[in-house]
């Protein structure tokens, strides 16, 4: 976070928006190639949707929206 003395910005890194297969795999015990799969899908459901997608990373709020949002 970088501050002045009018404003403060926040940088968010792509560590923090995305989520990759392996931490797919490692929150949700399950194999990368599943992981993989599902983030195909999420990219898919976020493209239809209108935004860009990056191949082997998805949103990671998608993410948790999607596989959390109920749980809760």
């Amino acid at each position: 976070m970088t501050t002045n003395t009018n404003t403060t910005t926040t940088v968010i890194t792509s560590k923090e928006s995305f989520i990759r297969a392996e931490e797919v795999c490692e929150t949700l015990d399950i194999s990368r190639a599943y992981a993989y799969r599902i983030i195909k899908q999420l990219n898919t459901e976020l493209t239809e949707k209108g935004y860009m997608t990056i191949d082997g990373r998805t949103s990671r709020k998608y993410f948790n929206e999607r596989f959390y949002r109920k749980m809760w």
